[in-house]
């Protein structure tokens, strides 16, 4: 056991000496008229009034342990293990057809809901990408954003999809921004890239997210085939490829990645925790035991 403020234990020798002055003080009697023969010595009853008499220096010997701030060294429980989770969301012209990205973002807030602990950014992407929002646990931040990335609000620049450099993107800032946990990249997209139709690149691209150890998953919210390339790289680094059509399925898609990768936890090494509880038992305990003694237990000058 070790003192945070070991300094503060000087002050024990005060409770001692209160302690040891409850045993060893000696009352003067008081003679009265008809007090005229002796009486035997009741020992009990003196163990019994010095016990009594000794829980205030008790309580003040409790207090000075507690404010030194005791510890002991333990092992947490478990700590649970860090997901950086990257959302890659597709806010090309093709989005606006129907209700795809309200469906999408509304998906989106649930799966955020249901792993707070975690850490979430966001990228937009169409013809370019662009930093929405930097890895964080501030989940108010992701909420907040996603109104402000409808497809609508995008300049025409944005209309192409380009998937391709999206990921790439997407990659650079996990490298840079995730540097403990796993790495989770979730495509969001409708439509096929027209920078994914070479093989080179798109094993040059796998090879990129398992070097970085991410892995991707993909949502397809179109109404067309999974894209086989896209298809191909989620499942090249240990993610899934998924169809959603309705708020529904997305719902069962987000559902399913929260299955394939749950919340991990992983022992700690020992710390030094507070160490309270004994120090706070014995006070409120010699507590108790001294308001006893001043309901009947108490010296009487007779």
């Amino acid at each position: 056991m070790t003192f945070t403020h070991p300094s503060i234990l000087l002050l024990l020798a005060t409770g001692v000496i209160l302690l040891v002055w409850a045993w060893q003080r000696r009352g003067v009697g008081l003679a009265m008229p008809f007090d005229n023969q002796a009486h035997r010595p009741r020992r009990l009853l003196g163990w019994t009034l010095s016990t009594f008499d000794s829980m205030p220096a008790i309580i003040l010997l409790a207090a000075i342990f507690i404010l030194a701030g005791p510890q002991v060294l333990r092992t947490p429980k478990q700590e649970r293990v860090l997901s950086n989770i990257q959302f890659c969301l597709d806010v090309s012209g093709s989005m606006n057809s129907g209700n795809r990205y309200e469906m999408a973002t509304d998906a989106i807030r649930d799966f955020i809901d249901a792993r707070e602990g975690d850490a979430f950014g966001m990228t937009l992407f169409g013809s370019y990408a662009i930093r929405w929002v930097p890895l964080t646990r501030d989940l108010e931040a992701i909420r907040n954003a996603l109104p402000f990335a409808n497809p609508r609000h995008q300049p025409s620049h944005m209309g192409g999809t380009r998937i391709g450099h999206a990921l790439e993107f997407c990659t650079s800032n996990m490298v840079v921004e995730a540097s403990e946990g796993d790495r989770l990249i979730i495509l969001v997209s409708d439509g096929v890239s027209s920078d994914l139709r070479d093989s080179g690149s798109v094993m040059a691209m796998v090879d990129d997210l398992r070097a970085s150890n991410i892995t991707m998953y993909h949502v397809h919210v179109g109404t067309s085939a999974v894209p086989s390339q896209v298809q191909n790289m989620a499942k090249e680094t240990g993610g899934e490829a998924f169809v959603a059509t309705d708020r529904q399925s997305l719902e069962r898609v987000f559902s399913h990645i929260d299955r394939l990768k749950p919340d991990r936890f992983a022992r700690g090494g020992t710390v030094p925790m507070d160490f309270f509880f004994p120090f706070a038992i014995a006070g409120l305990a010699a507590l108790a035991f001294h308001i006893m003694g001043l309901l009947g237990m108490r010296y009487t000058p007779w």
